[in-house]
């Protein structure tokens, strides 16, 4: 929450000698002895979406794992990461452009 009262969902990937951050997109808001926080419905289906590719059945469990990711060419966006061994896969931006992006549930 410290970006501006911001929640987000970051993916930090790190490879030989590269690294690269997936993610980012808000999933709520809210501060610390904030009266009111304000969840997405999305951003709860993006964090179970990103767990299910990776393989984990704990959040936690996310720190260390190992994935691959789809990159098109040198310089291009990289977006998509997926399952190490599985032919399982997820796109940040496609999964964020579906319908019902701005569906907000409020949660206080």
């Amino acid at each position: 929450m410290e970006n501006y009262g911001c929640l987000t969902l970051q993916l930090l990937v790190e490879g030989n000698g590269w690294g690269v951050g997936l993610g980012g997109f808000v999933i709520g808001k809210g501060y610390l002895d904030a009266k009111e926080f304000e969840g997405y419905a999305k951003g709860t289906e993006e964090i179970m979406r990103v767990m299910d590719t990776v393989g984990v059945e704990k959040f936690t469990d996310l720190v260390g794992s190992y994935v691959r990711v789809e990159v098109g060419g040198l310089g291009d966006r990289v977006t998509k990461f997926g399952n190490i061994i599985k032919e399982k896969w997820f796109d940040f931006n496609e999964f964020h452009k579906s319908e019902n992006t701005n569906e907000k549930e409020k949660r206080k």
